[in-house]
């Protein structure tokens, strides 16, 4: 992706359809009523050879209170400021009111590059709309229908020189994942800390008005989530760049996700997608819980998929500062986690308040430990002691008589770490053994949390002399060369002494 593109407007003149149009699917909701779209959503578009993100945004109102209007506008105003190009939409059919006239003044401070088009444009009845458009002092404008896609060529046709322009400013945006390591490596890896070409990157996930919003804003010192007492306000996965105690973060926080069988909206459906999308962006997933609520079905759901998706993991208890009996509610939490999610045995458990702060500082280190252990990297000779010391205490079972042999270990991957072992009968190798050898690894080189991946690839009994040539002895050679020629001869020929 080479360039942010978000696309602003009133209320109603067309863009979440253009959204729609530039991502070709139908994820942003689209109706014939004004203010559908509350929060920011992300996709990934295509125009041409162009593939950049573009984000659909509130329409711009003309409320400056605390009503949800108004935190909507201050929203869609932020966006405004962070995206590389602002795409302005106006009505071609009801033509510049003065409502485009006041956001259009609004858009020259914010962003340097805006890009006006009269939307609904097509036929003859959006001409003198697409005029009057002139007067807004934002350039010519493109006549376009976002419905039924007229006048894209003209907007590749402005878009294409500011490509290249920002395509190296966002490639930082796409974290590694699954990186290998040169097979039979010695090194020990040193950890790389974030920076801010290449930032952490962190999404923070939940059930719904478990806080998360809360928690971001109160990490970037200013209110720039929209947030509330009302359950279920963010609808789609947003990201923000911070600086967060020193450390450069990219902090997504995503929409709250239910039990299945509770969403009937379509328009959380989709929220709960783009949530779930957030975490495959991310290195580190905070799971958000409700102190008072703690370790739901969904919780634990949320929890294992994101150490299925392979990201380190720590999990935060919020609205700690409500707590009265604090000691028992601490060691109730670590007794059910333990319990509940064994597949993140060790994995960080905080507390936190998002309304007043306290625990950030505690958050921080755990997001750091967990960000180094998920990029953790072990010698293939430390390895090999290991294994060797594992099976010695616990030798592998013997299925049928026939015994199985673990020969050598190395680790092949980091980002999360990811080991092999060449053995034989790999197929009978049980699970439970698995995960001896996986706590192991945890326990013995400090790896607590973060999601551990074994690969047994099978050795087999091949003796690994097969296919090499014998050498002769010279005293012998003589012999050989006489015994190959009197069989072509047909007589026998003589042993040597």
């Amino acid at each position: 992706m080479s360039f942010t593109l978000a696309v602003v407007g009133r209320p109603n003149v067309g863009k979440s359809t253009l959204f729609n149009r530039l991502v070709g699917k139908r994820l942003a909701l689209v109706d014939d009523q004004p203010g559908v779209t509350r929060d920011l959503r992300e996709g990934d578009a295509r125009l041409g050879d162009l593939r950049f993100v573009v984000i659909d945004s509130a329409g711009l109102e003309l409320a400056e209170d605390d009503s949800l209007q108004g935190r909507m506008r201050r929203l869609t105003e932020r966006a405004v400021e962070e995206a590389d190009v602002c795409l302005f939409l106006i009505d071609a059919r009801m033509g510049v009111t003065p409502a485009d006239e006041i956001f259009a003044d609004i858009l020259r401070r914010k962003n340097a590059h805006v890009i006006l088009a009269a939307n609904k444009a097509e036929g003859s009845a959006g001409d003198a709309g697409a005029l009057e458009a002139w007067s807004l002092g934002l350039g010519e404008p493109l006549r376009i229908s976002a419905e039924h896609g007229e006048g894209l060529d003209d907007l590749y046709t402005v878009l294409k020189p500011l490509a290249d322009e920002f395509a190296e400013k966002n490639a930082a945006n796409t974290p590694e994942v699954d990186v290998e390591i040169e097979e039979g490596s010695e090194e020990e890896g040193v950890y790389q800390a974030p920076t801010k070409l290449k930032p952490l990157q962190l999404a923070v996930i939940g059930r719904p008005n478990a806080g998360k919003s809360t928690l971001i804003n109160k990490i970037l010192g200013e209110d720039r989530l929209l947030t509330g007492p009302e359950a279920g306000i963010t609808r789609d996965a947003i990201s923000v760049t911070t600086e967060f105690m020193g450390t450069p973060m990219r902090i997504w926080d995503t929409a709250g996700m239910r039990k299945r069988g509770k969403i009937n909206d379509k328009l959380e459906k989709l929220s709960v997608a783009d949530g779930l999308r957030a975490v495959r962006f991310a290195e580190v997933v905070v799971v958000l819980l409700d102190v008072n609520i703690p370790f739901e079905t969904q919780d634990l759901r949320i929890a294992d998929f994101a150490e299925t998706e392979g990201r380190a993991v720590v999990v935060a208890a919020n609205k700690w500062d409500l707590e009265e009996d604090k000691p028992e509610k601490l060691k109730e939490l670590r007794e059910a986690f333990e319990r509940l999610l064994p597949q993140l045995k060790g994995a960080p458990l905080v507390t936190v308040s998002a309304k007043t702060g306290k625990g950030l500082d505690r958050l921080h280190n755990a997001i750091m430990k967990a960000h180094q252990v998920w990029n953790r990297r072990i010698s293939t000779a430390k390895l090999n002691q290991w294994l060797s010391a594992m099976t010695e205490a616990h030798p592998p079972p013997a299925p049928g008589g026939r015994r199985i042999k673990l020969r050598y270990m190395t680790q092949a991957k980091t980002r999360p770490p990811g080991f092999v072992i060449m053995a034989t009968h790999t197929d009978k190798i049980p699970e439970s053994y698995g995960r001896y050898l996986v706590n192991g690894l945890r326990n013995d080189f400090d790896m607590p949390g973060t999601p551990i991946r074994i690969y047994f690839r099978d050795q087999g009994s091949k003796n690994p002399y097969k296919d090499r040539k014998k050498s002769i002895p010279s005293r012998l050679k003589k012999h050989v060369d006489a015994r190959k020629h009197e069989a072509r001869k047909g007589k026998p020929a003589s042993r040597p002494e």
